[in-house]
């Protein structure tokens, strides 16, 4: 549990600090920003294979049984969160997480201002049911945690980096609440062609993890439960 314990620290440390404006902004003087990418999402990547590996070593220790219910959750929940997560990162949104730079916001964002921090909130609340074990409980509601506060860190560090003008122009387009901004007419109606590309993208992504991924690079297999159906 303690090894366990020192990477999920590591790995929050590592997400908070860099976020602060300051930080972030001397980071990004002395490395550029597509140095800083790099770098910080190698680091995200390296300190998550930590945090695997400590989460598979540490003792087991049940909080409740798995049910055949459990299982259907993240089946049901991940194509929606793969979808806002390759949306999100693909697309330009200089008000939120993404790979891609632009002035402009996306049309995911007609959705949510912040499509990747919803998709990972969505991926760890989906994987907690069917991880009945204190372990995984931990982890996914920590990164449930982090995601949720995410929501006001980007938008203090965007509204820093924007100026107040600026974000509050862009922002009245978007919401954090998904569809809030399209339902209050807020947002335009986006375009199709992108979000219907990140969707194709998703799916693949997604039945590439349920057949094979998830089993290689995790450890689990997600098929394992479907046997309590029968």
């Amino acid at each position: 549990m303690v090894g366990f314990l020192s990477a999920l620290t590591a790995f929050l440390v590592a997400h908070l600090v860099p976020a602060m404006p300051a930080v972030r902004g001397r980071l990004v003087a002395a490395l550029g920003r597509g140095g800083y990418l790099a770098a910080y999402s190698l680091l995200s990547l390296g300190l998550l294979a930590w945090v695997i590996v400590a989460a598979r070593r540490a003792e087991t220790v049940m909080l409740w049984d798995p049910a055949p219910w459990q299982w259907v959750v993240p089946f049901a929940a991940m194509p929606l969160a793969a979808f806002l997560l390759v949306a999100g990162l693909a697309e330009p949104n200089p008000l939120s997480v993404s790979l891609r730079s632009g002035s402009e916001p996306g049309p995911v964002t007609a959705i949510t201002r912040h499509p990747v921090l919803w998709g990972f909130l969505i991926w760890a609340c989906a994987h907690i049911p069917p991880n009945g074990r204190l372990v995984p409980v931990i982890l996914f509601g920590t990164m449930a945690l982090l995601s949720c506060v995410g929501f006001l860190l980007v938008d203090r560090r965007a509204r820093a980096r924007l100026g107040a003008e600026r974000w509050a122009a862009l922002s009245r387009r978007t919401s954090v609440v998904p569809f809030a901004a399209l339902l209050a007419g807020r947002a335009r109606r986006p375009a199709l062609a992108p979000l219907a590309r990140a969707a194709a993208v998703a799916l693949v992504l997604v039945v590439w993890f349920v057949a094979q991924g998830h089993a290689l690079l995790i450890g689990p297999d997600p098929l394992a439960g479907l046997p309590a159906f029968r």
